[in-house]
């Protein structure tokens, strides 16, 4: 998702875009995209659980391009990528604590450090990636659903704390979506025709969202256009939660 949304702001006329993750090479690709869109692209390593790390990072985005407009904080795990005990009563607690730490505590430092160069900007614009696993409960992912329940608390926190400095903070909330993190599903050796569709059984439109569905709705949160948007949590999930039903085909 972010590595689409960093391209699709490219394409709308950005003329800068800094890519970080915890792993600079995985960033690579993106920012190749996002320069043949006609916008610089800016590569650095940060670990977002670090105070000190994302605190140099706004210090090089402040020295390279004196400016910041838009934060998106899209950086997120899942239990399940660290255990296959995912029960709220046996889940470990440095999984919890490494969940809350990638989901929750990065979103805030990245906020709070950023926060000076958005407001000097005039019309600083925060999103925040939360999910409906913030909304309703789902097996395998207590740590992930409590995580992004506190994304969509901190989201309107952040609204209330910004507005007068002039920047927005708002959140949007996906289900089930063709990204990376599916590929432990994919690959638990069922058919993936089936696995897809047990998937989507709940979405009214019939598919998984595309990283491009989020990165539509991410430029539009961060543009102009969304001004009278403030501290929203915003669902795209295809229709999954206007019913909660599951389709039989």
């Amino acid at each position: 998702m972010g590595s689409v949304t960093a391209t699709q702001m490219a394409e709308q006329g950005a003329e800068a875009v800094i890519l970080t993750d915890i792993d600079e090479d995985r960033c690579a690709a993106a920012a190749h995209r996002v320069e043949t869109a006609g916008a610089r692209a800016l590569v650095r390593a940060c670990d977002l659980r670090v105070a000190s790390e994302v605190e140099s990072l706004m210090s090089i985005v402040r020295k390279e391009f004196g400016r910041l407009d838009v934060l998106h904080n899209n950086a997120g795990v899942l239990d399940t990528q660290f255990t296959d005990q995912t029960r709220v009563d046996n889940i470990p607690e440095e999984v919890w604590d490494r969940v809350f730490d990638v989901n929750v505590k990065a979103v805030w430092l990245c906020t709070k450090y950023a926060a000076a160069l958005l407001r000097a900007s005039g019309r600083g614009a925060i999103v925040n990636a939360a999910s409906v696993s913030g909304l309703v409960a789902f097996p395998t992912e207590p740590a992930y659903c409590a995580s992004k329940a506190a994304v969509i608390q901190l989201t309107r926190n952040t609204a209330l704390d910004l507005a007068p400095d002039g920047t927005r903070c708002n959140c949007y909330c996906p289900q089930s979506t063709d990204t990376p993190m599916l590929n432990p599903y994919w690959k638990s050796g069922e058919d993936r025709t089936s696995l897809e569709f047990e998937l989507v059984r709940s979405h009214l439109v019939p598919r998984l969202g595309h990283s491009e569905d989020i990165a539509r709705l991410v430029c539009f949160l961060a543009s102009d256009d969304a001004a009278f948007i403030n501290g929203a949590s915003i669902t795209i999930d295809g229709g999954s939660l206007a019913w909660r039903g599951l389709r039989d085909v």
